[in-house]
């Protein structure tokens, strides 16, 4: 297919670049390399703009025939949406609406769609399904959740097929080290015990140690990104097939404490590093994991990298490499 990836230079969309090429698409890259990086696109055409940029929007739909889209580009920082709701309301959601505006005047038949956890706010579950109703605590959550919305009406009153996948905690890298996460200030906390480990930081804080849970620390569900990434290509494939429009969880449907993950880094690493322990954060439920059995029976999607200590060591020698790549750029 045709397809154009918003946000392919990213951390998620550079990964997910890969495999669609890797499966013979012909893809469109579509970022304004914000927070992306040129050479994370290993594939297929990079154009540099901004999805608040209607024009261009215009243009790059009228050139193309896309087939399908896939939407990454969005802000993804929780604390900086409590602290500026408006830049995702804007990026996020009327950036969304944008494109969308696009894919209905084009009748774009397909549409895979970047969400999150955060839409399901603080439920009183652990082991969080898709049909819990959703009530994010914070503007990144609402921003996703509205952009949900879109979609879904846009397909129930046009041709449009969709997926959305509801990311929970994405951590990792390719194993070979071409990609990572090379996101300035990362708040993700296996990123941050990596840049930790290796010297980029200097100590790390747990937030909330008082917990219900078996260290007393924040359980949370880690997928790597490239099992993420290979659902992305798989809900292609199963829309293309026929399949009809779903809303699926990506996680592994299983939990590690903040501590637990913070000692794999140290195992991995060989190092030590200051860690100090605070209070809890607001808004942080004590345990969220996927039920991906959805995502499983519909897509026949299985992860490949389902150990978090695959997940540490792939983010640990990216760090290295990531570390080498700014030092030769620097120069």
């Amino acid at each position: 297919m045709k397809v154009l990836v918003t946000g392919g230079a990213g951390y998620i969309g550079s990964h997910v670049v890969r495999q669609l090429a890797q499966a013979g698409h012909d893809i469109v890259v579509f970022d304004n390399l914000s927070t992306g990086y040129r050479w994370a696109v290993t594939a297929g055409e990079l154009i540099v703009g901004d999805l608040a940029d209607e024009a261009a929007i215009e243009g790059l739909f009228s050139k193309h025939e896309f087939e399908a889209v896939l939407h990454f580009a969005a802000n993804i920082v929780v604390p900086e949406s409590v602290e500026n709701p408006l830049k995702y309301y804007s990026n996020n959601t009327r950036n969304t609406l944008n494109l969308l505006k696009a894919i209905e005047k084009y009748r774009v038949p397909f549409m895979v769609f970047s969400s999150t956890a955060a839409v399901y706010g603080m439920p009183e579950q652990t082991v969080l399904t898709e049909e819990l109703p959703l009530a994010p605590i914070n503007p990144y959550g609402a921003s996703k959740m509205m952009s949900e919305r879109m979609i879904m009406d846009l397909a129930a009153a046009s041709e449009l097929n969709y997926v959305i996948l509801r990311y929970f905690n994405v951590a990792g890298a390719s194993p070979e080290g071409l990609l990572g996460q090379a996101t300035p200030e990362a708040t993700h906390l296996i990123k941050v015990a990596c840049e930790c480990a290796t010297g980029q930081r200097e100590g790390m804080s747990v937030f909330g140690t008082d917990y219900e849970t078996r260290d007393g620390t924040c359980v949370r569900d880690y997928i790597h990104v490239e099992d993420l990434a290979k659902a992305h290509v798989m809900a292609l494939d199963y829309m293309a097939r026929g399949g009809d429009s779903r809303v699926l969880n990506c996680g592994y449907g299983r939990g590690f404490t903040v501590r637990e993950v913070i000692d794999v880094v140290k195992k991995h690493s060989g190092r030590e590093f200051p860690v100090t322990e605070t209070g809890r954060r607001a808004g942080d439920p004590a345990a969220l994991m996927a039920d991906n059995s959805r995502i499983r029976a519909t897509l026949g999607w299985k992860p490949d990298f389902d150990d978090l200590d695959t997940i540490v060591g792939t983010a640990l020698a990216w760090e290295e490499i990531w570390q080498k790549k700014k030092t030769a750029n620097a120069n």
